[in-house]
């Protein structure tokens, strides 16, 4: 079994069923490898959660000697900056504005009102005033590589 496997099937492991593993990402840098574990949760994941998370991780990799050299053991939520990957991730994000990127490379981007099995629902605004008309559009998870919270600062 490989190590990203090996920490997938332990962090699942200690998650309570609101949080869920998002990815994990192991890197080797110049003198030590670097593990993140992206985690989030159905109303999003505090800090806490991510340090007893970390503890149980670092306690079996040293336990199970998965890592024989130095190592950088990272346990976080998702930023802003990285993508929406699985469909779970998406409730939480109802009424903010996404970016929708397709597997045919368009990207869409609209509010997110609504999740219904495995399609999400988007809202665009076309024009402005009282010309302004909403379109909305149904989109297949299956057709989306990624999606990115957009913020606005106004």
């Amino acid at each position: 079994m490989n190590l990203e496997s090996e920490i997938t099937k332990i962090v699942e492991s200690v998650l309570e069923k609101e949080y869920f593993l998002v990815d994990v990402q192991i890197k080797q840098l110049k003198e030590k490898k670097r593990v993140t574990v992206l985690l989030d949760g159905d109303n999003g994941v505090n800090i806490d959660v991510c340090a007893k998370t970390s503890r149980a991780l670092g306690d079996y990799i040293e336990q199970m000697n998965l890592i024989e050299t130095a190592y950088n053991l990272e346990v976080s939520s998702p930023g802003v900056d990285n993508p929406l990957k699985l469909l779970r991730q998406y409730p939480q994000h109802i009424g903010r504005t996404l970016l929708v990127n397709l597997k045919d490379n368009t990207n869409v981007e609209g509010v997110l009102t609504k999740i219904e099995n495995n399609t999400i629902t988007i809202e665009q605004k076309k024009g402005k005033g009282k010309k302004a008309e909403v379109i909305t559009q149904n989109i297949d998870f299956e057709n989306i590589t990624g999606s990115k919270v957009l913020i606005s600062f106004k």
